[in-house]
């Protein structure tokens, strides 16, 4: 990458492609970008010292990015659309262009690398991961996927150049094949992006290839969800360990005596190295219990003994839109969550029921893709239907145009919610206002539903003070 002081990002304001921003920026490089949306990330950004422009038209492009073409690496996030003016006129000048993975490919070349892959759950396990080497005072670097509350960043720059690197493994467009990690975990192979891959079992492979790209003498984490297919791919010699919460689920690495307590949750942890009794984990969710049962053990791995693990682990306070208290009273909670896969919503809403047994639960969610909601329709309405009442907003489309027929309407028939409808931001807006007649609210997506967020916090931090 040396041979390319200048970066030019078309997408910059992804949550990856920030990353790879952010690690460019630091290391000496000048980095400007464009991204169709301003957004609190962009604006971070921003006053870190990197050029940002939100209309695309090539005239925009930095003077400086148009005049040395064979000293500029242009970074490509596949959200960017087919038509984009900037990306056409970049390609015609033949500028080198690479992906997103293949740049994080490039970066984490001859670097010890810790990746996590998985249709949900990867990017919490990856900053568990980072979040317990770093706090244990082992040099390590991350790229991450979201916004790690402990580092206040999605990158975690290492003091040393040869340190190990933990990375997000991300599965869309196939992205994880540009890894060759030498730790290895899977946190779920459930059926998603069937855009890309058209069936699941494209998507099995896709994973089946990726752990077959572990290093000689590495080793696999892997969840109990996932196909048993993808263990089985693991190159002769890497050491597997399967993990679930309970001795069935994942037989050399699993949680006993789980409880619930205030936000907490505590846990015995049973692994290779023997038991740690109640550790106390201050992000709630039995998904995330299962999530640090592989970070805890990947930092074991790496010498991390039982004394700086148990206050690494009490230390971890997630990461920004994950099961993430916004506002909580004596008798009013409002938690936001980014979970957009039937699973990952009821998970978390089954963690919620768990925390608060017995009171009125109200979520709000915005359906992320059409594809996603025409594919899962029927797990996402059994999913929200844990809640009391449901409110749908419409889809966000992100890269994808309208789908015939496709619309927040065909989850609504089948959610058995007592009380139920299709929203529009402005209502929720209004009826925060006015209306208490729930105990917690929670907003749930991956669109731009964290828009509401800081009107939500703003609105209901006065209404119940």
């Amino acid at each position: 990458m040396k041979q390319f002081p200048y970066v030019f990002f078309l997408g910059i304001g992804g949550i990856g492609m920030s990353a790879l921003a952010r690690w460019f920026r630091a290391n000496g490089h000048q980095v400007s970008g464009y991204d169709k949306t301003e957004t609190p990330l962009t604006q971070a950004l921003a006053a870190e010292g990197i050029a940002i422009h939100y209309t695309d038209a090539v005239e925009n492009i930095p003077a400086e990015i148009r005049a040395h073409r064979q000293q500029t690496l242009v970074v490509l996030t596949p959200a960017i659309p087919a038509d984009s003016r900037e990306w056409a006129w970049l390609r015609e000048q033949n500028y080198d262009i690479r992906k997103r993975s293949q740049v994080l490919g490039v970066l984490t070349h001859g670097h010890y690398t810790i990746a996590v892959a998985g249709t949900h759950g990867k990017t919490t396990t990856s900053s568990m991961v980072a979040h317990l080497l770093h706090h244990a005072g082992l040099d390590v670097g991350a790229f991450l996927g979201g916004i790690a509350v402990n580092l206040g960043s999605n990158l975690l720059l290492p003091a040393t150049p040869d340190a190990p690197i933990v990375v997000e493994a991300d599965e869309y467009d196939r992205s994880f094949l540009t890894l060759h990690p030498d730790v290895a975990i899977v946190t779920s192979t459930d059926a998603d992006h069937l855009d890309i891959y058209g069936d699941q079992a494209a998507l099995i492979d896709s994973f089946r290839q990726f752990v077959g790209q572990i290093k000689p003498g590495g080793t696999l984490l892997i969840n109990h969800t996932a196909d048993p297919s993808v263990a089985a791919a693991a190159p002769a010699g890497t050491r597997v360990v399967r993990y679930g919460l309970t001795a069935a689920q994942g037989p050399e690495l699993f949680a006993t005596n789980i409880s619930a307590e205030g936000h907490q949750f505590h846990f015995n942890l049973h692994s290779l190295q023997g038991v740690i009794s109640n550790l106390e984990l201050a992000v709630p969710g039995y998904h995330n219990v299962e999530n640090m049962l592989a970070a805890a053990e990947v930092a074991q791995l790496q010498g991390v003994k039982e004394e700086k693990l148990r206050a690494a682990v009490a230390a971890y306070r997630g990461v920004k839109r994950r099961f993430e208290f916004v506002v909580t009273t004596t008798e009013h909670v409002y938690l936001d969550d980014y979970a957009h896969h039937p699973r990952e919503i009821e998970a978390f809403l089954r963690s919620v029921r768990a925390l608060y047994p017995g009171k009125r639960l109200r979520v709000v969610f915005q359906p992320h893709l059409f594809t996603r909601t025409r594919d899962f329709a029927e797990g996402f309405s059994k999913s929200l239907s844990i809640a009391d009442e449901v409110f749908l907003l419409d889809i966000y489309p992100a890269r994808e145009q309208p789908l015939p027929g496709i619309t927040s309407e065909i989850l609504l028939a089948d959610i058995t919610a007592p009380i139920k409808g299709i929203r529009t931001k402005a209502e929720i807006l209004s009826a925060a206002q006015t209306d208490d007649s729930f105990d917690i609210l929670a907003t749930v997506g991956a669109g731009d539903i964290d828009t509401l967020v800081p009107q939500l916090k703003l609105i209901l931090t006065e209404r119940w003070k």
